[in-house]
């Protein structure tokens, strides 16, 4: 009996002799000297979405981390556990990334349980409803704006407006405060549509999204 699901132990095995073996000299160098990327990247933990086809990067370029709804916390110390909050810290401090990307895209399960409450409404649900109550306030200004608009163009508007809270989380970090000050980091806000493979980026002086 495999210890992996036999679909992905033979795509290991691909992998081993289409990516790896051609490689290897790569894999060693990383392994020796450690990783230097450039650029972190907070995307969603959705299957369809993957930063590192998205950018075409290969192994060491690119510092991920991924959670429901690319959400980046607002900086605070008094919880015990701060997933998210550590590996920025480690990408500005210790890795010395001079790109940090958010990145959300288009029909995003969290985005939408924030704005129809959904995962309020599943008893099972411990910890997802309190994650996404960080967009409580962009869900607010959203459907106010958009009042009476289609729920699709509610919910595009929230993707990107969740986008923006998370750069604003990021500059409440005292690291990223001083490091963008000095030039050392920089920000950017992202979009990615799934059907169309169209990729946006924020504006932050106009507030919009422009297209790639």
């Amino acid at each position: 009996m495999s210890l992996l699901p036999d679909h992905l132990a033979d795509r290991y095995r691909r992998f081993r002799f289409r990516h790896y073996a051609p490689n290897q000299d790569r894999y060693e160098e990383l392994a020796d000297r450690g990783q230097t990327p450039e650029v972190m990247v907070v995307s969603c933990c959705d299957s369809r979405v993957d930063p590192e086809t998205i950018f075409s990067a290969m192994p060491g370029e690119l510092f991920v981390v991924r959670n429901v709804a690319n959400l980046v916390p607002p900086y605070e110390t008094t919880g015990k556990f701060h997933g998210v909050s550590a590996a920025l810290e480690f990408a500005a401090l210790n890795l010395r990334v001079k790109h940090i990307i958010v990145i959300g895209h288009s029909r995003c399960g969290g985005i939408r349980s924030c704005l129809e409450r959904d995962a309020a409404r599943q008893t099972e649900a411990q910890f997802i409803s309190n994650w996404m109550s960080m967009l409580d306030g962009a869900s607010e200004t959203v459907r106010r704006e958009l009042n009476g608009r289609p729920v699709s163009e509610i919910i595009a508007a929230l993707e990107r407006e969740g986008v923006k809270t998370s750069l604003a989380n990021l500059r409440t970090f005292p690291c990223i405060q001083i490091l963008e000050g000095r030039g050392r980091v920089a920000l950017h806000g992202a979009h990615f549509d799934i059907a169309t493979g169209a990729l946006s980026v924020l504006n932050e002086g106009t507030g919009s999204f422009v297209d790639v």
